[in-house]
């Protein structure tokens, strides 16, 4: 029987990280990620300097990094959001645990809780670090992981009924969707790494990058791991054939989950029409603010929207790998 007390927290999990995973973008797009260079407070405040008194203070701490109060805030909402599912995501656990509902509630939540410490470590990392890009880049993918395992224990609990898919082993579609969730996956990955490295207008044309189809890259730059970082990470240290080599690497990955995400819609239309248009949906949305975000140049709502399309493509494949098979009656309903 499912336990109500841990779906209502469930619920609020998974708006909260609606929050996260929107604000996480936003403070990286509007370059606030050392906006706060200690951790957990900002300048040695709970909430941030903001009277002339607490500046000139917090400046004495740390002279190499300015008061900016439009980074302060951005980077300090966001910390106190993922706080706040912090808090809940113990809760639904604890809950979990003395309610015993079936389906490995408990398992999913007890998953879920280590991540979300783990997510907090790595915040942490990205400012003592100085926006290492590797940390930053595992820090993307732990909310896109959080908002993910939010989910799947919210389909297990009964939720997202319309989006259920039906056995996808009847119709020989799991190796597919197996599929284009790796490759979804995958372009997550690297759509981090273009935004850790700076490498989001290293092409400032589309479809070609500087009027050329094989621009001049250098993979090896950009794409060690074992850069060195200076001072700190803030606006990137990688030559301009590198970054190219990043931004051109998921172009092309977009062509990839372009063709595979579209043909799983496509299959999945006798089975979930619902599922299939919005996953369709999803995925054009997708690429056509990628194209703007070269085009118009990275404009904020177009990149911070781009992220959260990101996510959302990422669940309706989560959705078809993980949703509980719907019966006869749901599909006839539906269709």
């Amino acid at each position: 029987m499912v336990s109500q007390r841990v779906l209502n927290l469930n619920r609020l999990g998974l708006v909260l990280v609606v929050f996260v995973v929107v604000l996480g973008a936003y403070t990286r797009l509007v370059d606030a990620g050392l906006g706060c260079p200690d951790w957990p407070g900002c300048y040695g405040h709970l909430k941030w300097p903001d009277t002339t008194e607490e500046v000139e203070r917090a400046e004495k701490l740390f002279p190499e990094f300015p008061v900016d109060h439009a980074k302060t805030w951005p980077e300090m909402v966001h910390r106190y959001f993922a706080g706040v599912l912090l808090l809940v995501v113990l809760a639904l656990t604890v809950i979990a645990w003395r309610d015993n509902p079936p389906n490995k509630i408990r398992e999913i939540s007890t998953a879920l809780l280590i991540l979300i410490i783990c997510q907090a470590a790595f915040g942490a990392w990205t400012v003592t670090l100085k926006l290492w890009p590797q940390i930053v880049t595992l820090h993307l993918m732990g909310g896109f992981a959080t908002f993910s395992l939010l989910w799947v224990l919210y389909l297990r609990q009964g939720g997202g009924r319309p989006l259920w898919l039906a056995q996808a082993q009847q119709l020989n579609l799991r190796r597919h969707a197996q599929v284009a969730l790796a490759l979804v996956i995958a372009q997550i990955v690297l759509g981090g790494w273009v935004a850790s490295n700076y490498a989001a207008l290293a092409c400032a044309d589309f479809p070609t990058c500087y009027g050329s189809y094989a621009p001049p890259m250098d993979f090896a730059a950009g794409f060690n791991i074992f850069q060195h970082v200076g001072p700190n990470y803030l606006g990137g240290l990688l030559d301009n054939e590198a970054r190219i080599a990043i931004h051109w690497t998921h172009r092309l990955g977009a062509l990839l989950v372009m063709v595979a995400v579209a043909a799983l819609a496509f299959r999945l239309w006798s089975t979930n029409r619902f599922l299939a248009t919005l996953t369709f949906t999803l995925l054009a949305f997708q690429l056509m603010l990628g194209i703007l975000n070269v085009v118009w140049s990275l404009p904020l709502g177009i990149a911070t929207a781009h992220n959260a399309f990101g996510a959302l493509l990422l669940l309706a494949m989560v959705t078809v790998n993980f949703a509980p098979a719907a019966d006869a009656a749901d599909m006839q309903a539906r269709n």
